[in-house]
C-alpha cells in the first residue's frame, strides 16, 4: 500500500526524461538558474558517475553504419524495451550475474529500482516482469510497484522562442519506502548519464542511499 507520496513531472516530448521538482516557478518563462545552481547540480550528478557503474554492452546509434555483432545490441536492446520474453530474460540474467558478483549476500538488503520508462504501458511491459526475475534471484527488494507513472497529458511549457506543447507523464513516489534504504538503480541504456544521475538524487532525496547503477548499453558515438 503507498502511502506519503512525491510527485514530479517527466516531460518526454524530446525522448528525453527530464525530472522536475515540485517547484516549478524557476523553470518559467524569464527565470533560469543561477550559474552556482548549476554547478551544484552538475556536482550531485557526477557525485553519482563516481560510483559503481556497470555496462553490458555498447549500443551504436541507428545514423551509424553498424556490423554483425552491433546489430544483434540492437535488436537486443530494442525487444528489451518492447518487453519481449526472450530479451527480458536475458538481461535478467545479465543483471542478476553482476550483483551477485558485486554484492552477494548483501544484496538482500538492497532495492532494485529502474529508471521509468516514458509512459505507464512502456514502463509495464519493460520492467514489470524484468525487475520480478531480478528481484526473485537477488533477494533485493523490488521498488517497480512504489514508483508509478501516471497516464500522459499534454502540457504548454513556455521557452524563450515561445510556447510548445510537449506530453509529460507524472510520477508518483512511494517516500517512505526509500527511506533508509540502499538501492541500486537500473536503466536500459546510458548515453550522458543525466536520467540516471538525476533520477539518483531524486530519491536519496527521500532518504535512500544510492549505491551505483547497472545499465544494458551505453550508447557509442563514432
Amino acid at each position: 500500500m503507498l502511502h506519503k507520496k512525491a510527485k514530479h513531472t517527466v516531460a518526454m516530448s524530446d525522448g528525453k526524461k527530464k525530472l522536475k521538482g515540485e517547484n516549478r516557478n524557476k523553470f518559467q518563462k524569464g527565470s533560469h538558474p543561477t550559474a552556482s545552481k548549476l554547478k551544484n547540480k552538475m556536482e550531485a550528478i557526477n557525485r553519482q558517475f563516481r560510483k559503481f557503474m556497470f555496462t553490458a554492452f555498447s549500443y551504436l546509434p541507428t545514423r551509424y553504419k553498424a556490423n554483425a555483432e552491433q546489430w544483434k545490441v540492437r535488436n537486443f536492446i530494442w525487444a528489451f524495451k518492447n518487453g519481449e520474453e526472450w530479451a527480458c530474460n536475458g538481461a535478467a540474467r545479465i543483471v542478476v550475474a553482476q550483483v551477485i558478483k558485486k554484492y552477494g549476500n548483501e544484496a538482500k538488503n538492497m532495492v532494485f529500482a529502474c529508471v521509468p520508462a516514458s509512459s505507464e504501458h512502456k514502463n509495464k511491459i519493460r520492467y514489470g516482469h524484468f525487475s520480478e526475475l531480478v528481484c526473485k534471484e537477488t533477494g533485493m527488494q523490488n521498488a517497480f510497484e512504489h514508483i508509478t507513472v501516471e497516464v500522459d497529458r499534454l502540457a504548454i511549457h513556455e521557452t524563450e522562442k515561445g510556447k510548445r506543447l510537449n506530453v509529460v507523464s507524472i510520477l508518483d513516489f512511494d517516500k517512505d519506502f526509500f527511506k533508509g534504504k540502499k538501492v541500486l538503480v537500473f536503466d536500459d541504456i546510458i548515453t550522458q548519464g543525466f536520467s540516471y544521475g538525476n533520477f539518483a538524487n531524486l530519491i536519496e532525496t527521500f532518504g535512500a542511499c544510492v549505491l551505483g547503477g547497472i545499465f544494458l548499453a551505453k550508447t557509442i558515438n563514432l
